[in-house]
Parts: structure tokens; sequence; C-alpha cells
């Protein structure tokens, strides 16, 4: 995790790298923790705190046990994790399985997800958990953690961050939340603060094809941590909620994984502007001279190290535009020569000649590109000869 939060974007809410972005997201997180989006408002931390009634009959145990072991740290009403622990154990003992089975995700709750108090689950956690709809309060504190890591230099993200290592690809969704309310892109309320993340930036690693830039206004970004904030963003958010907007194939396009030229530029000129720690420079024509004779070996080795170097740059450089040029192909031959009555299809221009000729310029266009790639690796290998 530390390796990847070098590669956080604060200004975009992703991880940024060389021609692409990846960022976690809503869908991603249903899935991998097994529990889905529900229509429901998200926490806020405006809900009413529960009574030891009510946490009672969530966990299936004594009101009295529960009022007993209540308790305030740092302004927070909290149960002491060793009580719940000390319960679960018992009610597992007893084989009362609804009690014990409660008492365990909500330990989980406390000391996994949404941890606050070293050793206590305070009573976010327990709200969070009466409401089973966890998905939105989790993936909020991971950006809200990753940005607040990012701002300091240094820390420890917290919640439940272990989720990033297992980015999936087993699953992909029909549709994803694109934009609630009146945000162009996604609100997110965590136990912290409040953030969004933008989805547009998702497209690809959920296989929907991106044609472009994103435009600025679906980046716009929000931020506030909790108890410095205006009260009427924090509303805002909430009510963002009761109305979200989805998009699908119809909306996006059919999943194809495609990133055209107009966005890889984009994220590259990102990527160069933010210093960003990795080195990706910009194709470098290779200038060779004839063989020359240099009197000092430290500056003969020097030259051949810039010769590696810009050999190094005109390889990726080469291999990125092949990869771009293999896409296209790909594209047009799933979408316009394998299934042409597709839906998406139908709204592109229909002359079989029209695509014919795209598909020949671009196969073309590889083949040279291919050729002159292996006529310029001979020429530089008789330079080096000769110079050796």
């Amino acid at each position: 995790m530390s390796v990847l939060v070098q590669f956080y974007d604060p200004l975009y809410r992703c991880f940024t790298f060389p021609d692409c972005q990846l960022l976690p997201t809503l869908e991603e997180y249903a899935y991998l923790v097994g529990i889905p989006i529900l229509d429901e408002l998200p926490f806020s931390g405006l809900e009413s705190i529960p009574t030891s009634r009510e946490i009672a009959d969530m966990l299936h145990i004594d009101e009295s046990m529960v009022g007993a072991h209540m308790t305030t740290k740092g302004g927070i009403q909290c149960l002491p994790s060793e009580f719940l622990i000390t319960q679960a154990i018992m009610y597992g003992k007893a084989l009362s399985e609804d009690a014990f089975e409660a008492i365990f995700v909500l330990l989980i709750y406390g000391l996994m997800l949404f941890p606050n108090i070293d050793k206590f689950v305070d009573v976010n956690a327990i709200r969070i958990f009466s409401s089973l709809n966890l998905v939105l309060t989790l993936l909020g504190d991971t950006y809200f953690s990753l940005h607040m890591k990012n701002a300091k230099g240094g820390g420890t993200v917290v919640c439940c961050l272990p989720l990033l290592y297992k980015w999936f690809t087993s699953h992909l969704p029909q549709s994803i939340i694109d934009s609630c309310g009146e945000f162009s892109n996604v609100p997110l309320l965590g136990t912290c603060g409040g953030i969004n993340y933008n989805p547009v930036l998702a497209r690809r690693q959920l296989r929907f094809p991106l044609k472009d830039k994103p435009n600025k206004i679906l980046l716009e970004g929000v931020f506030f941590q909790e108890g410095k904030y205006s009260q009427g963003l924090k509303s805002r958010m909430v009510c963002a909620w009761r109305k979200t907007h989805k998009k699908g194939k119809k909306e996006l396009g059919p999943k194809n994984c495609i990133a055209f030229e107009p966005y890889t530029s984009w994220v590259r000129r990102r990527a160069s502007k933010y210093l960003m720690p990795y080195e990706y420079p910009g194709p470098t024509p290779l200038v060779m001279d004839g063989p020359t004779t240099l009197p000092d070996q430290g500056v003969e080795e020097l030259r051949d190290e810039d010769r590696s170097r810009a050999w190094i740059r005109e390889r990726e450089e080469f291999l990125q535009q092949i990869k771009e040029k293999d896409a296209l192909i790909e594209f047009l031959e799933h979408q316009v020569i394998d299934d042409p009555n597709d839906a998406w299809t139908s709204l592109l221009p229909q002359s079989s000649k029209f695509w014919k000729r795209k598909y020949d310029r671009l196969a073309k266009e590889k083949a040279d590109m291919e050729a002159a790639y292996e006529e310029e690796v001979k020429r530089l290998r008789a330079s080096y000869l000769l110079v050796s």
C-alpha cells in the first residue's frame, strides 16, 4: 500500500500511472465485501445515536449489559472490544448463533473496517452496522485516508485498505454509479469527513472505452474534514444520494478496454505535470553520428549509456504506439466486422467501404511502423559496431 500511495493524485482522486489511471470504485468494493449498494441514504453522522435497548436488540443480548458497559471516549460513546469479545465467546459456547454472529460482525466493523478508538467500538461503527449499508462509507474512508496521507506526506492509512491489493478482474458491473444529484461525480461521506471520486476515470479498468480526455467539470473536487465543514455542503451531499445516476453500455459503449490517444496523451501530461515517481519521457529523436575516436574512456562509456537510454525510450514509444493501433484494429474487427448489428455500432457510419478503408489504413500503418522499427534496429546495431 505504501507503494501505491505515492502514485495518488489528490486533484483527481486516483492513482496516475504513465498512460492510465486506476481508482477503487463502489462497484468493486461491493463485489469484494459481498454486500450490495443499497438504495438507502448512506451514513452521514447525523443519525440519532441508538439507545441501549436498540443496541441490545441488534446484538441479541441483555439491555442491562449494554448500559453497564457503554462509556465515552473523546466525546464519543463506545463499547469496549474486550466486553464484546467476552460476550461473543460466551454465546458461541452456548451455541447461540444469532448473538454470536451479530457481535462478531460488529467487532469486524468496529476494529477492522471503521476503527477509531483503540480497543473500543464507537457509536459510528454501531450505526453503520445497524444500516447494513457500509460500502459507501468504506470507500469514503478509503479516499479520505489516502487524501490525508498524501497531504501530510506520512502516517497510516486507516480502514480496510488491504482491499486495494485485491483489485478484481473476474467481476465487471454492467452499469456504474456515475454521479449523484447536483454533483457531476460521486460524493462520499466517511466517518472522518467527505470527499468525492471520479467514475469517469475508472471506465477503462471497468472495460468501458475512453475516447477523449475528461471534461474538467466532471473532475470537480469536494473535500472536508469532520468538524471543519460547512453544514450546507454536508447536507447537499446527503441529499445527492436521494437521486443517483447510473450509466451502462448504452451510454458508455461496449466493453472493450480501449483508451484512445486523446485520453492517454492527457494522462501523460498530467503525470509529467504532477511529477509522479517514475520517468516517462516523450518521444526523442535518435541522432547518431558516424564513428568517432574519443581519447577519454569515461566519455566513451557515457556516450554508450546515452545511446542505451535513447534506445530504450525509442523502444517504449514504439511499443505504446503498436499497442494503441492493435486496440483500434481489434475494436474494428469486433464491432464492425464480427458484430455489425451491435446496437452501439448502429450509431456509426454504416458504409462498409468506410470501415474497410479505416481498417486497411490502420493495418498498413502498423506494418510500416514494424518495418521501420526493424530497419532502425539494424542501423543502430551497425552504428554501434562501427563505434566499438
